[in-house]
C-alpha cells in the first residue's frame, strides 16, 4: 500500500489498466491529470485515500487472462497500435455521432435544450481530434519510429525539425487535457450519459455511443500520456547521451 503512495495515478494504471475501473467509478481523471498522487485525488474528491488504496489493491488482485501489459511493447509497435485501434475508432464514430446527435436536436431539442450544448461540445471535440491525430501521424509517431530505427541500428539520432521530442508531447498533452475538459461538460450535460424518461431508442443509442467514445479517448490519452510518450522522452535521452 505504500508503494502505491509513491506513484502518481497515471503510473498505477499504467501498470495495471484494471485499476482505471477505481479512478471512472470516483469521477477521477487518470488519463489527462494522471501526475497526481492518491492523496491529491483523494483530498479533491473527498474521500478516504486508504478505502481508495483498498479498492485499487482489490481490483490489481483480480486475474484477467485479456489485460494486455502495454508497458511491455516496443514503443513504434504501440504507436502503430494507437493509430489502427483507437485513431481509426474516432474517425469511424464522428461522422456516425454527428448524424444522431442531429436528429435528437431536430426531435427532442425543444424539450431538452442540453442538446444543442451537447452537439456543439462534440463537433468542436471532433474537428480538434481530427487535426490532433494528423500532427501525432505526421510527427510524433514518425519520430518515435526513428528513434526505434536509431537504437536498433547504432545510428545517431538525426536532429529534427521541432527540436525535441518534448516539444511537440508538450503540445498533444495540452490537446489532450483540452478534450479530457470537453467531455467532462459533455458527461454533466447528459446526467452521466442517463437519458431522460421520454428518451426514445435513438436518444438512447446515442448516449451509449457518447459514452464508449469518451471510454476509448480515456484509453486512447491513457496510452500516450502514462506510456508512450514518458518511453519516448526517455528513449531521446538515452540516445543523445
Amino acid at each position: 500500500m505504500e508503494n502505491l503512495m509513491t506513484k502518481n495515478i497515471g503510473e498505477i494504471v499504467a501498470e495495471n489498466y484494471r485499476t482505471a475501473q477505481v479512478f471512472k467509478n470516483h469521477k477521477i481523471d487518470f488519463c489527462c491529470k494522471g501526475n497526481r498522487s492518491i492523496v491529491e485525488v483523494a483530498e479533491n474528491s473527498k474521500l478516504d485515500p486508504n478505502l481508495l488504496l483498498q479498492e485499487i489493491e482489490t481490483v490489481q488482485h483480480q486475474t484477467n487472462d485479456d489485460n494486455i501489459d502495454f508497458k511491455t511493447w516496443p514503443l513504434d509497435l504501440l504507436a502503430d497500435y494507437i493509430e489502427k485501434k483507437h485513431h481509426r475508432y474516432v474517425e469511424a464514430q464522428i461522422p456516425i455521432l454527428n448524424q444522431y446527435l442531429a436528429k435528437l436536436c431536430r426531435v427532442h431539442g425543444d424539450r431538452h435544450p442540453e442538446l444543442f450544448e451537447i452537439t456543439e461540445h462534440f463537433n468542436k471535440c471532433a474537428g480538434e481530434l481530427a487535426m490532433h491525430m494528423k500532427k501525432e501521424e505526421l510527427i510524433v509517431f514518425p519520430a518515435v519510429r526513428k528513434m526505434i530505427q536509431s537504437k536498433q541500428y547504432g545510428n545517431p539520432l538525426a536532429e529534427q525539425h521541432f527540436g525535441t521530442i518534448q516539444n511537440p508531447i508538450q503540445m498533444m498533452m495540452q490537446e489532450h487535457e483540452n478534450e479530457g475538459d470537453r467531455f467532462r461538460l459533455i458527461d454533466e450535460l447528459s446526467n452521466n450519459y442517463n437519458p431522460p424518461a421520454d428518451a426514445c431508442n435513438t436518444y438512447r443509442v446515442t448516449f451509449s455511443l457518447l459514452q464508449e467514445f469518451e471510454e476509448d479517448l480515456h484509453r486512447h490519452i491513457h496510452l500516450e500520456n502514462n506510456i508512450l510518450f514518458p518511453k519516448a522522452i526517455a528513449l531521446e535521452k538515452q540516445l543523445s547521451a
